[in-house]
């Protein structure tokens, strides 16, 4: 007799077609059992028992729950959420030695911060008139990033830090979403004066503070953004060959500037004074091999600021370098978002326009540069801009890891600057200024973009 197989009902078919609840599930028992582990380590650690179930808890309430009443993507929702988990899973590690409750901050950081997601969905989704709003916004900006200015503290040569109610506050990070907020709104409008004003003035002030990484930032977040909004190539290559004479510049007017380059060269001829934390992050990495010295094990705390910038070298400790390497590749996680905008933006184009094409023999590279590119192109664009704002964050965490032997353009220009060999350092700006000269040249020829399209002649 043939041996009947029972058929798995409906629901047993929609549970194992939702991809999105299985990784769900795997990261709160990841986090779980992590924190379980950590409690049990010696004497029991309350804290480390609540913490195993809020942090799942989280997890589950931002990936799987919020989706349900509002369209998310639940794919960034997860990798956002292992980032900020793993952030207080690290963080509480650190604690149980040293007397400190950072991770609890972290947590309830990470609770105040999917409360204010919420917030912002519910804003964009009812808000319909921002006229009013966006000039709130653009006060609130202003005073904030001022701050700094007045009632600020100097760490590392920089003045970008207030202390409100015993919390660390650096204004410009905050102000970074005000920026795209306020710039996509006068842009759309066309008005050039207000959005150019504000820029300017977040660069002044920035400027004050010293904060040169952040200013670059947001100089380039403007220039994207103009580029997007009028698709002038030339007024954007002049752009980015301003930023590299103000990066120049910078330079050689702040010290602080001076000794970053160098330390970041040769770390270990500054071994016992200011680049003691680059090689201590260097041997934790290497301590930590392949696969790591395990969860909560380790010298972390020799790092002397591992909560912050140096948290990486912390994960490679514990995790390994193969894991490590896996966090950074998370850190793209806007990149489905932004794809998916490009990908909408080709769906609005009417087939008619490539099928009239189709017809009269037009080939497939002549359709995406002469029709589909150019009419896409803002729309693509824009949809990268989110991406490169988050990965410039982590752009002094990749240069950290390229060996200071292998040279780049920009830094051997540092290099003959500092060393006095003025002759060989014009030499280097001359040839980047002729490399994006000829970049721009053939983007322009390439794409038909012209002087008078951006300044709408």
């Amino acid at each position: 007799m043939r041996k009947q197989t029972r058929r798995p009902s409906s629901a047993e078919r929609k549970h194992r077609s939702r991809p999105d609840r299985r990784l769900c599930s795997a990261m709160m028992l990841f986090f779980f059992s992590a924190f379980l582990l950590i409690s049990l380590k010696g004497e029991i650690a309350w804290q480390g028992l609540a913490l195993s179930v809020i942090v799942p808890a989280l997890i589950y309430v931002a990936t799987m729950w919020l989706p349900r009443f509002f369209p998310a993507d639940k794919l960034l929702l997860s990798i956002a959420n292992f980032l900020c988990a793993l952030g207080v899973l690290i963080l509480y590690s650190t604690d149980l030695d040293g007397g400190t409750s950072r991770g609890m901050q972290q947590a309830m950081y990470y609770g105040v911060g999917i409360v204010v997601m919420l917030g912002c969905i519910l804003l964009v989704r009812y808000v319909r008139r921002w006229s009013f709003l966006i000039y709130v916004v653009m006060g609130g900006a202003v005073l904030l990033l001022a701050l700094p200015l007045a009632i600020g503290t100097e760490q590392y040569g920089a003045t970008n830090w207030i202390r409100v109610g015993g919390m660390s506050l650096q204004p410009s990070e905050v102000v970074k979403l005000a920026l795209l907020l306020i710039l996509s709104y006068f842009m759309s409008h066309r008005r050039l004066i207000p959005w150019l004003a504000f820029c300017l003035y977040c660069l002044g002030v920035l400027m004050l503070q010293k904060d040169l990484g952040t200013a670059l930032i947001y100089y380039f977040t403007a220039l994207f953004m103009y580029y997007a909004y009028t698709g002038n190539l030339l007024m954007t290559g002049v752009g980015l060959v301003g930023a590299a004479g103000a990066s120049v510049l910078g330079y050689q007017m702040f010290a602080h500037v001076k000794k970053r380059v160098a330390i970041w060269q040769n770390p270990w001829m500054y071994y016992e004074t200011s680049g003691y934390q680059i090689v201590q992050m260097l041997m934790a990495i290497a301590s930590g091999g392949l696969f790591g010295v395990g969860l909560g094990l380790g010298a972390p705390r020799v790092i002397p600021v591992y909560f912050t910038d140096c948290i990486f070298a912390v994960i490679c400790e514990q995790f390994g370098i193969i894991f490590g390497v896996l966090v950074l590749v998370a850190s793209i996680k806007f990149l489905p978002f932004a794809s998916r905008s490009g990908v909408n933006s080709m769906m609005q184009i009417a087939p008619e326009i490539e099928e009239a094409a189709v017809i009269f023999g037009v080939p497939w590279r002549t359709r995406m540069t002469r029709i589909l590119f150019p009419i896409q192109k803002s729309s693509i664009i824009s949809g990268y801009l989110l991406p490169v704002i988050s990965v410039m964050r982590e752009v002094a965490l990749f240069t950290l890891l390229v060996p200071y032997a292998r040279y780049l353009l920009t830094t051997m220009l540092f290099s003959f600057n500092e060393t006095g060999y003025a002759q060989y350092g014009s030499a280097v700006t001359l040839l980047i200024i002729l490399i994006i000269i000829l970049i721009n040249f053939v983007t322009n020829k390439l794409t038909g973009a012209s002087f008078d399209k951006g300044i709408g002649g």
